[in-house]
């Protein structure tokens, strides 16, 4: 059996955004084929154990898609070097990435970026459960885009500069 390829996205407190991706590239990647993906998340401020925020699984529920069981944890130097792909929220978690780990600049975007868009994926975090509906509709249609891009190999030779 092939190794499955790790794509890890990260947010802040791996409560609200982060988590949101990771269920819906899964729901998203097992739609799409791409089997080869092995997805998870992780925060740069994350606490350890802590579950999905109630929005966010609110959220999650309304997609059709379960957060029940998510536990929070920060991204280590291990969970960055063993990933294939990092895809973050904002350009400062890239930049908080890009500084602890200088090496690993190669596999760290935004999630906007590695589809060629500009901008953030705002936090929902503090306000009401519709924003948290749209953060989640928003990386819904990111990564209805993420997928198509790996299942075209993609992955390898994006246009997004990592320096950019």
């Amino acid at each position: 059996m092939e190794k499955k390829k790790k794509l890890i996205f990260v947010c802040s407190g791996n409560t609200c955004r982060s988590p949101l991706a990771k269920v819906l590239a899964r729901d998203i990647f097992a739609k799409a084929g791409l089997d080869d993906w092995a997805v998870d998340s992780a925060g740069t401020a994350a606490l350890h154990g802590m579950s999905a925020s109630g929005h966010a699984l609110t959220a999650a529920h309304t997609l059709g898609l379960d957060l029940s069981l998510h536990q929070a944890k920060p991204i280590t130097e291990m969970l960055a070097q063993e990933a294939d792909l990092i895809l973050v929220m904002t350009r400062a978690h890239k930049d908080f990435l890009l500084h602890t780990w200088p090496a690993l600049a190669g596999k760290i975007y935004t999630i906007k970026e590695f589809v060629g868009e500009a901008g953030d994926v705002a936090d929902p975090f503090g306000k009401t459960a519709a924003h948290y509906l749209e953060t989640a509709q928003e990386l819904q249609a990111l990564l209805q885009q993420v997928a198509k891009k790996l299942a075209a190999g993609a992955d390898e030779t994006t246009e997004a500069e990592g320096e950019a």
